[in-house]
């Protein structure tokens, strides 16, 4: 089911599957959310849980039984249930049930409240662990913006700007969506810019920073118009898009939470920022998108 938020000159559609946020415009009409094309990549504004990224062979041990798992989990599959909603936000939930429980063996409450702002919206993630042992659980979004968002402009028009000089190298995957400490690209060099082009995107596929001295980054065209992230609460942001087919996207991620490491023992509580919650425990993690 599809819903229509409203907040002033803004206009979003949230849909109950996967619990995401599809559409955001502006009083002229102006899409700022990618809306997905299997050309490109069919995906939108997925949400990930409870696992973000990819795991080694597909599979995680959780007190030394395997279970298997998609890239980015199963609630981007899933149709959550509207449990509230009104003029500019709505609240979605997801529970665990007999087709989660074979994948991941915790009982939970999953909220995303999606709150269209004046300039933006807030996504916000609640977990509670509604089980009697303790809960680890990764998450993320995976928020996809059309760039270019204006007729005329390309994708190499448009730049990253973090909210201050940044020195950490990117983490980039392999092809099997894993990590190791050893393959990074030392792109911003105590710069606060990346500037976009299709040709990187060929070469790492994926740039995941980690524990950023930046709150925030911007997407912006030559003008200084385009979007803003805040990801504070997050320990990881990631940016990708389908380079090989240049794509006229690119994907803000925050992450609570990554792909498997190379080095890692596979059991699920050992996992970089995996977040454990013990029984009546809440998380809760947001992002903000302020139109710029």
């Amino acid at each position: 089911m599809d819903l229509i938020l409203k907040n002033g000159e803004l206009t979003a559609i949230a849909s109950s599957l996967g619990g995401e946020l599809i559409s955001l415009k502006n009083a002229d009409g102006q899409e700022y959310i990618w809306q997905g094309d299997p050309t490109y990549w069919f995906g939108r504004n997925p949400n990930l849980f409870p696992i973000v990224g990819s795991l080694k062979d597909g599979t995680v041990h959780i007190d030394g039984t395997p279970y298997h798992m998609n890239r980015h989990g199963f609630a981007r599959q899933s149709e959550f249930s509207i449990l509230e909603r009104g003029e500019d936000y709505v609240i979605f939930q997801l529970l665990e049930s007999e087709s989660t429980l074979q994948a991941f063996p915790f009982r939970f409450c999953f909220r995303i409240r999606h709150q269209l702002l004046h300039n933006g919206f807030c996504t916000q993630f609640e977990v509670t662990n509604t089980g009697e042992e303790v809960l680890p659980f990764c998450v993320g979004a995976h928020t996809a913006f059309n760039c270019p968002l204006n007729n005329g402009e390309s994708f190499d028009d448009y730049r990253l700007v973090f909210d201050q000089p940044e020195d950490s190298p990117a983490l980039v995957p392999d092809s099997s969506g894993c990590l190791n400490r050893e393959n990074r690209k030392d792109i911003l060099q105590g710069s606060d810019t990346i500037q976009l082009d299709h040709r990187m995107f060929e070469e790492v596929d994926t740039l995941i920073f980690e524990n950023l001295d930046s709150n925030g980054v911007s997407l912006l065209n030559a003008d200084g118009h385009g979007v803003h992230m805040d990801f504070s609460q997050f320990p990881m942001i990631a940016f990708w898009t389908n380079g090989a087919k240049k794509a006229p996207f690119l994907c803000l991620e925050p992450w609570h939470g990554c792909g498997a490491f190379v080095d890692e023992t596979g059991e699920f509580q050992g996992k970089p920022h995996r977040i454990l919650l013990q029984p009546g425990q809440t998380k809760t993690l947001s992002y903000t998108i302020t139109l710029v």
